[in-house]
């Protein structure tokens, strides 16, 4: 179990008498799992207000490695096999179409997998569910290495998404139990980081790894990839959510715990920025092979290049917004970078109808990946730090919403170049469009002037 220190607590008629001292207190642990007691020597003993604040630095790291590898294992599950799909075509002799819907059954398992663990992980605990549905994507994982025809290997996918949805909402419930007010901030942070870059990056990998192996060997890759996690969480993740929350009155059963986060204003104005934001990266997701190969003319590497440097946008902007949120409030930062990101994608219809060429939409397009970083860790911070005894509820409905959400929206480029091609303009269109809706979203429903400030 994992260490924790005492409060210090001493009235002042202690100091001025010379009474001997009453023995301490013993432990008296409250509904977080934290420890507050007097302790032997109450004038030196530290102030422990989560239990994670007792955890030692290098214990911090490893949770941070592991819980930052276990959210990534979603996204690396839907995107890693994204540049074999033309492979996959001539495989199987089937349609393109038919093969998009490979993700799309991807994206749906996984959704709804979140929607089943999270409340799950608040009722019987954080660890039964991650390993077991670990498990299930190990399984599913290798079904689809070995799959014969395109249907089992659509059925294997379904569930591989289910099987990683684990990952990235028990991570955020145990960050959640551990952590509370600005080191939450620090902490969701890392794991924003890692949502964030990893859909980027997993396309990449995914490529790098069909020059060394066949279709079959990516998914090979992920049984590993999984396997590697489960082992981990059953070695080296503790159970976090104490006994005494799993009862607690009023949130005992999954409508309950669903209604106490859907009945939070700020909580639906951060699901929809969230969601808007989302939609907004898998829109340039979705259609940047198109408009940088295919009309900008950019060569694999360097388009590659370009995923980089974007990706490094998002790290950049992450890293900067935990330390801003923590000193001016999440719901500040909000403000600014989504207004930035309404900015930004409107600027790239701009230089495009302008015919400025290539730079004119990389930079602003390297702005606005900057503001998706600045986004996502203060989505999670508002949704979490305001319900801790359904942590795993509220970050299965904020997954399941942003990658359902965006697997609707992001299509809407294609539809809407169907006739001319997808250019700059119509890939903005849409990015545009899921600005405002956040910034409508952050205004007019979340109200950052109403939004208590985080405690320490």
């Amino acid at each position: 179990m994992l260490d924790t220190a005492s409060v210090a607590v001493q009235r002042p008629e202690d100091l001025a008498s010379d009474a001997p001292k009453p023995a301490p207190e013993p432990p008296r642990p409250t509904s977080t799992g934290a420890i507050r007691t007097l302790g032997s020597n109450p004038a030196t003993a530290p102030i422990v207000l989560h239990p994670g604040d007792s955890i030692p630095t290098r214990k911090r790291v490893l949770y941070i490695i592991l819980l930052g590898a276990l959210t990534a294992l979603g996204p690396f599950t839907i995107d890693l096999y994204l540049p074999a799909f033309p492979v996959l075509e001539a495989e199987f002799d089937t349609t393109a179409a038919a093969i998009q819907l490979t993700l799309t059954g991807t994206m749906v398992g996984f959704a709804l997998g979140q929607l089943v663990v999270g409340p799950l992980s608040d009722k019987v605990g954080r660890r039964v569910p991650l390993l077991a549905v670990t498990a299930l994507h190990v399984l599913a994982s290798t079904a689809a290495a070995f799959a014969p025809s395109l249907e089992l290997l659509s059925v294997s996918r379904v569930l591989m998404g289910a099987g990683a949805a684990a990952g990235g909402v028990v991570a955020a419930a145990i960050v959640r139990d551990l952590f509370g007010g600005r080191r939450l901030v620090v902490m969701l942070s890392r794991l924003a980081l890692v949502s964030g870059v990893a859909p980027v990056l997993a396309p990449l990998v995914g490529s790098a790894l069909l020059l060394v192996m066949p279709w079959r060997g990516v998914f090979a890759v992920l049984a590993v990839y999984g396997a590697v996690m489960l082992v981990s969480a059953l070695v080296f993740i503790p159970e976090t959510l104490p006994p005494a929350r799993r009862h607690e009155r009023g949130a005992t059963t999954v409508w309950q715990r669903y209604r106490s986060v859907l009945s939070d204003r700020v909580f639906l104005g951060v699901l929809i920025i969230g969601g808007m934001t989302f939609s907004g990266l898998f829109s340039y997701l979705s259609s940047s092979s198109f408009l940088f190969q295919l009309d900008y003319a950019l060569s694999p590497q360097e388009y590659g290049l370009m995923f980089a440097v974007n990706s490094f946008g998002v790290v950049l902007g992450v890293q900067t917004a935990s330390r801003l949120a923590a000193r001016f409030g999440p719901q500040w930062v909000l403000a600014w970078s989504t207004a930035v990101l309404v900015i930004a994608a409107s600027a790239i219809i701009v230089t495009d109808q302008l015919g400025l060429g290539l730079w004119g939409t990389v930079v602003p397009l390297f702005v606005f990946m900057t503001a998706c970083g600045f986004t996502f860790p203060c989505v999670q911070v508002l949704a979490l730090d305001r319900h801790g005894k359904a942590a795993g509820t509220a970050q299965s409905i904020i997954g399941a919403s942003n990658f359902g959400v965006a697997g609707l929206i992001s299509p809407l480029v294609g539809w809407i170049a169907r006739d001319a091609g997808i250019t700059a303009t119509t890939m903005a269109s849409v990015m545009v469009g899921c600005a405002v809706i956040g910034v409508l979203a952050l205004w007019l429903i979340v109200r950052p002037r109403t939004v208590e400030r985080l405690t320490p």
